[in-house]
C-alpha cells in the first residue's frame, strides 16, 4: 500500500473529530465556542469587581469621616453659640452671670452638650480660666492660651474663626471654637477631642473594611475556584486531545478506518483514515447508505441483506472480509469487525467498528501460495531425493526421486502418512555405512552413506527443522565413490612426484633471492625516474618562461604589421602572413602556458587561495570568452545555472576549469552544434556539467584522457589542434579542491564532462603534488 499516504495521515489529529461533533448537542458546541472567551473574561470581571468594592469602601469611609468631622464642628459651634447667649443674659438679681461662672455654666449647659472628650472653659478678661466643664482643678487659674496653644487665631477672631482643628498645648489634636462674652468681657472656649469625635467612625470603618475584605476574599476564592476549574478543564481537554491524537495515529498507522452506521437513518460516518485508505477526499459529513454500497464489491457482501439481518436482530456482530473500490479504480481488501450498540437517548441502533486494510495480507497469501507451488516445482526438479517430515514423523512432502528410490506407490506418499507406513511400503538399502559427524554439526543432524542393491551409492543428510520435524536429502554419490578410487591410485603417483618437488623447491628459493635483488634495483630505478620527472617539470617551467618573452614580441609585432600601424606593407599577402604569424604565436603561447601550468601542478608549485565566490558570474564570464570561437563555428551556447550558488574555492582555478572544458567542447563540436553548461547545488557539493553533441570519444580511449599530452586522435589522424593539457589541468585543479571529475561519451553522439566541487575547498598540505590520472568513464544514457 501507499506508505506515503499513511505517513501523511498520521500527522492529522482530527480523524474522529467529526464523530464527536455529530454526537455532541448544539448547546455544548456553542459552549465550546464561548469557553475561551469566558476563561479570559471571568478573571477580568472578578478583578474589576474587587477593585470596585475596594474603591467604594474607600470612598464610603472617607465620606463618613468628613460627615463625622462636619457634625462634630457643627455641634461645638452650636454649643458655643448657645452658651454665649445664655451667659451674656443678665441674671434675675441683676448681677452678671460671669460673677458666678461655675454656677452659670452648669445652669446654661444643656443636657445634650455633655459628651465624652468635650470640654467647656470660661476665661475672664485677663484670659485666666475661671470655670470649666468637666471641673478640672488643675485647669482653673491657668491662662486660656496654656490650654489652646500660644498662637491661636481662635482667641483673636473669636466667632469669626468658627470651629477649627487645632493642636492643644499638651499635644492632643482637637476641634475647638471660641466666643467672646460681653457681660462682662471674657472668653468661652468649647473643645472636642478628635479621637473621641472619631471613635464611632473608627468602629464603622472597621466594620466596613471587614465586610469589604470578607466579600473580596469570597470573590477571590470564587475566582481561584474558577481558575482551578478552568485549569482542570484545560487539562481534561489536553488529555482528550492526547487520547484522540493517539487513537487517530493508531487508526492512520494501522491502516484502519472507523465506521459508525446509523441503521435508523441510513447514515454512515467514516473517519479520515477511512477516506485515506480509499483515496477519497476527506469530509466530516455523514455518508448515505447508497454512497457506501456503490463502493462495495457485490460478490463479497450484500449491505441490504446485512442491514435487514441487523434490523431483525439476527446478527449482533460482524467479522467479514470484502472488497471496496479505491479512487483510482482498483479494489482493496478490507476486514470489517463491527458490533451493534445503542446510544443513550436514542432509539435507533448503531453498527460501530473498524475496517482494516488487509490488501497486503491478501497479496502476501497469494504470493505464499505461488511461492509454495514454485517450491514444490523446484523440489521436484532437483536430482536429489528429498523428503520432509513433521514433528510427529508424518510426511509433509517429497519428490519423485524419493518415491523412485524406495519404490513407493502413489497412495503411500500422500501428505500425513506416518513414517512407519512409508518404511513398510518401501525398500531399504542393502549396505549402510555411517559417516563420522563433524563436531560443528548441529544437534539432531546426521549424515550417512548407503549402498543400494543396484550398486549405486547414496549420501543421505538429515537435519532437524525449527518446528521439530526432519528434512532428508539423498544425493547420488556413485561417481564420487568411483572418483575416490581413482584418487587412491593418484596418491601413489603423487608420492613419486614429491621428490621432484623438493628438488625444484631449492631452485625456487634461488629464484626468490634473485627477485628480491631485482625488486631493490626496481625501487632505485623508480626513484631515479621520479627525480627525472621532477627535473623535467622544472625544465619545462623554465623553458616556458624563456619562450614566452620572444613569443610576446612576435605576437605584438605581427599585430602591428597586420594592422599596418606605420603604413601599408606593400602587398596584401603580407597582411595574411602577419595574421598567420599572430595566430600561430598565440596558439604556441597557449600551449606554453598549459605546459607551464601543468609543470607547476606536477611540481607542487600551485597553491589554492580559497575565498567565497559566486559561481554564476564566473561561468557567465567563461561563456563570454568562448562565445567568439563558438560564433565562428555557429555553435549554440546554452546556460542552465542555478542562481545564488556560493562556494569556498579558488576563483582563478574554478574559472580555468570551466574555460578549459568549454574550449574543448566548442573545439570538438562541429558547425551548427550546441554546447550546454549546467550548474546546481546538491547536498554539500556543487555540480558543473558541460555537454556537447560533437564527435564523441570511443569508450576504449576514455581511460587515457586526463593524462598530460594524451589525446584521442593520433598525430597522423587528428583534425583539431591542441596539446592535450586542457583536460589534465582541469582534472588536477579539481583534485586540488577535493572534488572529482567524470566523463561520459559515445562516438558520434557527444560528450558530457561532470565536475563536482565541495562547497568548502580542502586545504592541501604544503608540498602536495597532484598526479594527473585518467578519468573514470561512465556510460551514456540513451
Amino acid at each position: 500500500m501507499a506508505r506515503a499516504d499513511t505517513a501523511s495521515a498520521s500527522l492529522r489529529s482530527d480523524s474522529i473529530k467529526g464523530l464527536a461533533q455529530s454526537i455532541a448537542k448544539p448547546a455544548y458546541r456553542r459552549l465550546l465556542t464561548a469557553e475561551p472567551l469566558l476563561r479570559r473574561a471571568v478573571p477580568v470581571l472578578i478583578i474589576a469587581f474587587m477593585l470596585t468594592i475596594c474603591i467604594g469602601a474607600a470612598v464610603q469611609v472617607l465620606e463618613h469621616r468628613r460627615q463625622v468631622v462636619y457634625e462634630a464642628t457643627r455641634a461645638i459651634e452650636a454649643l458655643a453659640d448657645h452658651l454665649a447667649t445664655e451667659l451674656d443674659r443678665p441674671a434675675r438679681d441683676g448681677r452678671p452671670r460671669l460673677a458666678r461662672a461655675a454656677d452659670a455654666l452648669e445652669q446654661a449647659l444643656p443636657a445634650w452638650a455633655a459628651g465624652a472628650g468635650r470640654r467647656v472653659l470660661i476665661a475672664d478678661a485677663d484670659g485666666k480660666i475661671t470655670a470649666g466643664v468637666p471641673n478640672e482643678p488643675l485647669t482653673l487659674g491657668r491662662h486660656i492660651l496654656d490650654v489652646l496653644g500660644p498662637s491661636q487665631p481662635l482667641t483673636t477672631f473669636g466667632a469669626a474663626a468658627g470651629a477649627m482643628e487645632i493642636m492643644l498645648a499638651d499635644g492632643e489634636t482637637a476641634f475647638a471654637t471660641v466666643r467672646a462674652l460681653r457681660n462682662p468681657v471674657g472668653l468661652l472656649a468649647v473643645i472636642q477631642s478628635r479621637g473621641e469625635a472619631l471613635a464611632n467612625w473608627r468602629s464603622t470603618t472597621a466594620l466596613t473594611v471587614t465586610l469589604s475584605a470578607t466579600t473580596g476574599f469570597v470573590v477571590l476564592i470564587l475566582g481561584f475556584a474558577f481558575h482551578w476549574q478552568a485549569t482542570r478543564a484545560r487539562e481534561a481537554d489536553l488529555i482528550h486531545d492526547t487520547v484522540r491524537t493517539r487513537i487517530d495515529t493508531a487508526l492512520n498507522r494501522g491502516r484502519c478506518g472507523l465506521w459508525d452506521w446509523d441503521l435508523a437513518r441510513g447514515r454512515v460516518f467514516w473517519s479520515h483514515s477511512m477516506y485515506d485508505i480509499l483515496g477519497l477526499p476527506q469530509k466530516d459529513d455523514l455518508l448515505t447508505f447508497g454512497e457506501v454500497n456503490a463502493l462495495v464489491h457485490n460478490d463479497d457482501i450484500n449491505l441490504y441483506a446485512l442491514a435487514t439481518q441487523l434490523a431483525d436482530a439476527k446478527v449482533a456482530a460482524i467479522d467479514h472480509a470484502f472488497r471496496m473500490r479505491h479512487a483510482d479504480g482498483r479494489w482493496l481488501w478490507l476486514r470489517a469487525r463491527c458490533e451493534l450498540a445503542r446510544q443513550d437517548g436514542e432509539d435507533g441502533l448503531h453498527l460501530i467498528g473498524i475496517a482494516v486494510d488487509i490488501t497486503e495480507q491478501k497479496t502476501l497469501v497469494e504470493r505464499t501460495v505461488a511461492a509454495d507451488l514454485r517450491l514444490r516445482d523446484a523440489i521436484e526438479t532437483i536430482p536429489e531425493a528429498f523428503v520432509l517430515w513433521d514433528a510427529e514423523n508424518r510426511l509433509v512432502l517429497c519428490n519423485s526421486n524419493f518415491q523412485e528410490l524406495h519404490h513407493l506407490p502413489e497412495e503411500a506418499v500422500e501428505a500425513g502418512t506416518s513414517y512407519e507406513t512409508i518404511v513398510a511400503a518401501g525398500r531399504k538399502p542393502i549396505i549402510r555405512t555411517a559417516v563420522a559427524n563433524d563436531d560443528k554439526e548441529p544437534r539432531g543432524a546426521r549424515t550417512f552413506e548407503a549402498q543400494l542393491d543396484d550398486g549405486r551409492w547414496m549420501h543421505i543428510s538429515e537435519r532437524r527443522t525449527k518446528d521439530g520435524g526432519y528434512v532428508s536429502v539423498g544425493t547420488d554419490i556413485t561417481k564420487i565413490k568411483q572418483h575416490e578410487q581413482k584418487l587412491v591410485e593418484g596418491e601413489k603417483r603423487q608420492a613419486s612426484t614429491i621428490d621432484d618437488l623438493r628438488q625444484s623447491q631449492h631452485a625456487l628459493e634461488m629464484q626468490t633471492t634473485e627477485l628480491a635483488d631485482l625488486a631493490e634495483k626496481y625501487a632505485e630505478e623508480k626513484t631515479r625516474a621520479e627525480d627525472a620527472n621532477a627535473a623535467k617539470s622544472k625544465f619545462l617551467a623554465n623553458m616556458s618562461h624563456e619562450l614566452r618573452t620572444p613569443l610576446n614580441a612576435i605576437i605584438g609585432f605581427s599585430e602591428i604589421m597586420e594592422s599596418a600601424m606605420f603604413g601599408p606593407l606593400g602587398a596584401a599577402r603580407y597582411t595574411e602572413y602577419s595574421r598567420d604569424i599572430r595566430a600561430s604565436g598565440q596558439y604556441l603561447l597557449e600551449v606554453i602556458n598549459d605546459i607551464l601550468d601543468m609543470s607547476k601542478i606536477e611540481a607542487g608549485g600551485i597553491h589554492l587561495a580559497p575565498e567565497t565566490v559566486e559561481l554564476e558570474p564566473i561561468l557567465a564570464d567563461c561563456l563570454r570568452v568562448v562565445s567568439t570561437r563558438a560564433g565562428e563555428k555557429h555553435v549554440a551556447l546554452h546556460s542552465q545555472v542555478d542562481p545564488a550558488i556560493r562556494l569556498n574555492a579558488d576563483r582563478r582555478a574554478v574559472k580555468q576549469i570551466a574555460l578549459n572544458l568549454l574550449s574543448n567542447a566548442v573545439k570538438f563540436t562541429p558547425d551548427g552544434g550546441a554546447v550546454t553548461m549546467r550548474a546546481r547545488r546538491r547536498g554539500g557539493m556543487v555540480t558543473i556539467a558541460i555537454a556537447d553533441n560533437g564527435i564523441g570519444i570511443p569508450r576504449e580511449a576514455l581511460h587515457k584522457l586526463g593524462r598530460p599530452f594524451e589525446q584521442v586522435e593520433s598525430q597522423l589522424t587528428k583534425r583539431h589542434q591542441g596539446s592535450g593539457l586542457g583536460l589534465a589541468i582541469a582534472k588536477s585543479l579539481t583534485d586540488l579542491h577535493g572534488g572529482a571529475m567524470r566523463i561520459c561519451s559515445a562516438l558520434g553522439r557527444g560528450t558530457t564532462v561532470v565536475v563536482r566541487l565541495p562547497l568548502r575547498a580542502r586545504q592541501p598540505a604544503r608540498g602536495d603534488v597532484v598526479q594527473a590520472a585518467s578519468l573514470q568513464p561512465e556510460p551514456v544514457e540513451a
